[in-house]
This record gives structure tokens, C-alpha cells and sequence, in this order.
């Protein structure tokens, strides 16, 4: 199978003369493709340099974006998706690719603690794999890895889910949990990245967390999110029903919002469960 290794890349310049030598000792035969999205310093000058096939974009779109336009241009049977900031070891790569053999269609490395951007970013991360893991009833060790090799027939499949964001992980991986497609996690040390600071800005990570959520319950099965939450409405509004017709002998409009509330959850849940199986209908 033909290796294509896929680098999005913003202002990357520096983590690039780091990261494509390591790739070319690592993985000599494979194609190397930089996707430039829209940086103003060499990112496509030194992509150039080293071999690699860049595809520049005038300005920019986003780490998703950059992620479909590079799934399109690569010509290899086996993706694999890394940072070019040299947080990934190119040493790495040899093993996911041998767990694709194993009957897996897609394997992440499952970053450890320290290789978490912040003490934040790690907590939510953790909540998400945890949230995920229920969803899914499989073991999900990092969601939002940004490595991870694929095989290309498959991921193509999802392209147009794929947002022009950074959740383009989460988005992938529930994906392929909900077309049964076998994911395998490989847990690894990630290093700490080079050249510029982190596109992802801090104050923004608080309107993240909840998209994420939200991603994780509509791509595989809301009804799993929906349902529960519509219980906890109508368990409340019962509890309190109970408690005011004890001592005032009378049902409250509380109790009436309570209820209606719930219902009109699991019906929300209900229309979004057959949203999310028109979305992965593939007419034969």
C-alpha cells in the first residue's frame, strides 16, 4: 500500500525543517503532501525544499479545510494525518500503519498527559473521550488526535462531513464508530511543538467544548444524549409535582414546564436520531 502523509500547515516554517527530514529517514517511499493555508512566512518555500507536494491556498481556511484539500490531492492507499509543528514522532508512523493490517480502517495515537497544550485543555479532552467512550460503547482514548493514518477509500467517504475547523478529528472518528468501520488507538509521548504559538486561542475553547459535545451526540446517536436528558426533565417535574401536591394540594406551572420540556427533548432527540441516519444513507 502506497504511504501519502498529510501536514497541514499555517506559518509553519520552522516546525517543517524539523519535521520533513524526520519523515523522509522515517518513510522514504512515501508522498509527502504540505497543505500552505494561507501562511505569511516559508511554509511553502521549505515544503518545496524538502520534496514535498504543496498545495497553497490564498489565504486561510482552516486545519479542516486543509485536512479535505490534502485528502484530495494525496494519491495513497493508506492518509496519514500529523502536525508539522514536530509534536509527532515520524518513528510513530510505522506502527499505526501496521494496526490498518490488523483489520482496523483507521488508528490514532492516543496522546499522553504530557503531551496535553494545558492543564484545561487536557481536563476537556478527557471529558470528551469519556463522553465519546459511552456513546460509542468503544474504548476512545483521544478524540481530538491529530494523528493518525487512515485508509483513504474510507476516510474519502466523510469528506463532507468534515468542518473547515479544528474538529475535524471528532467528526472523523465518530463517523467511522458510526458506520462500524474499526478504530484502533495506540497510545504514544507527544512533544512539545515548534515555531509559533498554538492557533487555537484559549478564549475560544469555552464555545469548543460545547460544539464538540454537541458533535460527539449528533454524529453517532443522539437519542443516547437526548433521551437521558429528557428523563432527567420528567423525573424533576414529577419530584416536584409530588412535592406541591403534598403541601399545596395542587400541580404548579413548574411542574407543566417540566414535563413539556421533556418532551419536547426526546422529540428533538427523536428527529435528530433520523437526521443522523439520512446523513450516513449511501444509496446502492
Amino acid at each position: 500500500m502506497r504511504l501519502s502523509i498529510i501536514l497541514p500547515a499555517k506559518n509553519e516554517a520552522a516546525g517543517l525543517r524539523q519535521t520533513l527530514p524526520r519523515l523522509r529517514a522515517a518513510c522514504p517511499d512515501a508522498e509527502l503532501v504540505v497543505v500552505n493555508d494561507g501562511s505569511t512566512d516559508e511554509t511553502a518555500a521549505v515544503g518545496e525544499e524538502y520534496g514535498a507536494h504543496v498545495i497553497s491556498a490564498p489565504y486561510s481556511m482552516g486545519n479542516g479545510a486543509a485536512i479535505k484539500r490534502g485528502a484530495r490531492a494525496a494519491t495513497g492507499d493508506v492518509l496519514v494525518f500529523m502536525d508539522a509543528d514536530g509534536q509527532h514522532d515520524p518513528q510513530h508512523i510505522s506502527a499505526l500503519v501496521a494496526l490498518l493490517a490488523t483489520g482496523h480502517y483507521m488508528a490514532v495515537g492516543a496522546r499522553n498527559g504530557s503531551g496535553q497544550a494545558s492543564l484545561g485543555r487536557g481536563l476537556a479532552n478527557r471529558f470528551y473521550n469519556q463522553l465519546a467512550t459511552m456513546m460509542t460503547g468503544h474504548p476512545v482514548l483521544d478524540l481530538t488526535s491529530g494523528f493518525r493514518a487512515v485508509r483513504a477509500d474510507k476516510f474519502r467517504e466523510f469528506l463532507h462531513l468534515l468542518p473547515n475547523g479544528f474538529s475535524y478529528p471528532t467528526t472523523i472518528t465518530m463517523a467511522f464508530f458510526r458506520s462500524a468501520y474499526p478504530v484502533a488507538y495506540l497510545p504514544m509521548h507527544v512533544d512539545q511543538r515548534v515555531g509559533s504559538a498554538s492557533h487555537i486561542r484559549p478564549l475560544k475553547d469555552g464555545i469548543r467544548f460545547l460544539l464538540i459535545i454537541f458533535k460527539i451526540a449528533t454524529l453517532y446517536s443522539p437519542l443516547k444524549l437526548f433521551l437521558p436528558t429528557a428523563a432527567v426533565f420528567f423525573a424533576t417535574g414529577l419530584g416536584y409535582y409530588a412535592w406541591t401536591f403534598a403541601t399545596q394540594g395542587r400541580f404548579t406551572n413548574m411542574s407543566t414546564l417540566l414535563f413539556s420540556a421533556s418532551v419536547i427533548v426526546f422529540l428533538i432527540g427523536l428527529i435528530s436520531e433520523q437526521i443522523t441516519s439520512l446523513t450516513y444513507r449511501r444509496d446502492t
